[in-house]
């Protein structure tokens, strides 16, 4: 199953996702890193494929021939971490 990163909605099957494939339900771009196989944020420019070239905006099209769409759930970003409350709590008194 293909899901839109943005609107969590399944993507028909037989939709062909070229550079300026469209998602039916929202209208967002589907050749993007956020929909990708390959995309892991935190990775070296946030993509596992070696080769490929960095793309700055994850989520607007692209011209990565790597480009693999995921199939499943779309992956949840890693949590993002809160750099300043963590030093605070180094230096606040349980």
């Amino acid at each position: 199953m293909k899901t839109c990163h943005r609107c969590k909605k399944e993507i028909p099957a037989d939709l062909f996702i070229g550079r300026q494939a469209a998602c039916p339900s929202c209208g967002s771009d589907l050749h993007v890193c956020l929909n990708c196989a390959f995309y892991e944020r935190g990775a070296y420019n946030d993509c596992r494929e070696r080769q490929a070239e960095r793309v700055l905006d994850k989520g607007r099209s692209n011209f990565c021939d790597y480009f693999r769409f995921q199939v499943g759930p779309v992956k949840p970003d890693a949590p993002v971490v809160d750099a300043k409350s963590k030093l605070e709590a180094l230096f606040t008194k349980s």
